[in-house]
């Protein structure tokens, strides 16, 4: 699916404090085992649904790409509202993780992995030059550079701009 190529440069408002950001993905070390390595992506697909239908979980926005080893970037409101789902008994997250734990690991068919980061809003530098809708930028606020926003180091250095509605 083709997206709108933006002309212009551009950077990412978070309207916040501070942005959690979660990379999660999975390799596909036994790529021949199609069934094992399909159910494992499939979970993630369900979680997804579930997120979006769900704003009040917390999680801002995401970007996948999927190959042997399937990445997914996502953005969060806080680390806990990231905790709290993947604990929930009613979210489609912690099922498929015990099942996971119970049938796979160990065995070295597919692995996952998990890195999560909170990063002060005064610690982002962002940009998009003739780019699509990505990144920060789609999970958050895409504005175009101007004023204050021109250098790596202006970006770097600003302290979270509140949106209209934001806190």
């Amino acid at each position: 699916m083709s997206q709108k190529v933006l002309p212009g440069r551009y950077t990412a408002d978070p309207g916040r404090e501070s942005v959690t950001v979660f990379l999660i993905g999975m390799r596909a070390n036994r790529w021949w085992k199609f069934g094992t390595v399909g159910r494992v992506g499939a979970a993630m697909g369900r979680m997804l649904r579930h997120l979006g239908e769900d704003p009040a979980a917390g999680m801002l926005g995401y970007q996948q790409w999927v190959g042997r080893t399937t990445m997914m970037l996502s953005y969060w409101e806080s680390p806990e509202h990231l905790r709290k789902f993947a604990a929930d008994r009613d979210s489609p997250h912690l099922e498929p993780w015990r099942r996971f734990m119970k049938e796979l690991a160990g065995t070295g068919d597919v692995g996952v992995w998990h890195e999560t980061y909170q990063v002060p809003a005064a610690g982002i530098e962002v940009i998009y030059s003739g780019m699509p809708l990505f990144g920060l930028a789609k999970a958050t606020n895409h504005v175009p550079v101007g004023a204050g926003t021109n250098t790596a180091k202006q970006r770097m250095g600003r302290a979270a701009h509140h949106t209209a509605g934001g806190s």
